[in-house]
């Protein structure tokens, strides 16, 4: 299942994020630092150091605003969110196909989480490069993602996935993992579509008797389903 989230963080928390990201300066590394075996063959770009006080200032509003977006919490269930990452494209620089590793240690607490989610909040605005689309492959075939500034894109970590390379400006964004309370995606889908349909229902039939018995089948998936 892939999701578009529109409107994770606002215009000025993004001016804000990408003032902070140009400033950075020794705090940029080469994005093969944090690549496993696989990932590190096809991977040049640039990424904040993930245990720089930079990188822990910027993820902080990031899954603050997380916390606060029904969409995303509906479509990911989470359990535990990877501390945000930042990277930088530029200059030709790409990432070949990879699927992102199955396991990541969450820096400084000992603590492994399972990826379930992949996820790409994007801080550039599509005009200001050229290239830099993220593709994903999915069931449905080869999806193509370039979203504004503060929109984000939350697909499967089991996707086969690639960023094309950049041939103007440069493309800034954050990416994260998320352990998903609902291990399986077929099971996420289900929840979140019926999630959407009583959302939908509550608003334009407030009151609907259906509605109890809607979210009563609901909790009772995810009680069924999730690993907590």
């Amino acid at each position: 299942m892939l999701v578009l989230i529109p409107e994770v963080l606002d215009a000025a928390q993004v001016r804000s994020l990408r003032g902070a990201l140009e400033a950075a300066g020794s705090a940029w590394v080469d994005g093969r630092a944090t690549a496993g075996h696989q990932g590190a063959q096809v991977k040049r770009n640039l990424q904040i150091a993930e245990d720089s006080a930079v990188a822990r200032e910027l993820g902080g509003p990031i899954l603050a605003a997380l916390e606060r977006n029904r969409l995303f919490i509906s479509a990911a269930l989470p359990n535990r969110v990877y501390p945000p990452m930042f990277n930088r494209y530029e200059g030709e620089m790409q990432f070949g196909a990879h699927v992102d590793g199955a396991v990541r240690l969450v820096p400084g607490t000992g603590i492994k989480m399972r990826t379930d989610l992949s996820a790409t909040l994007f801080l550039s605005a599509p005009e200001d490069y050229d290239g830099g689309e993220l593709l994903i492959e999915d069931v449905y075939g080869t999806q193509k993602v370039k979203l504004p500034a503060g929109h984000m894109v939350l697909y499967p970590a089991t996707s086969l996935h690639r960023v094309t390379p950049v041939t103007r400006g440069a493309r800034l964004a954050s990416f994260f993992w998320v352990q998903s309370l609902v291990k399986d995606d077929a099971q996420r889908a289900i929840l979140f579509d019926l999630d959407m349909s009583i959302v939908r229902l509550t608003r334009d039939a407030p009151g609907h008797e259906s509605l109890t018995a809607l979210t009563g089948c609901y909790h009772n998936l995810l009680r069924m389903w999730s690993e907590v």
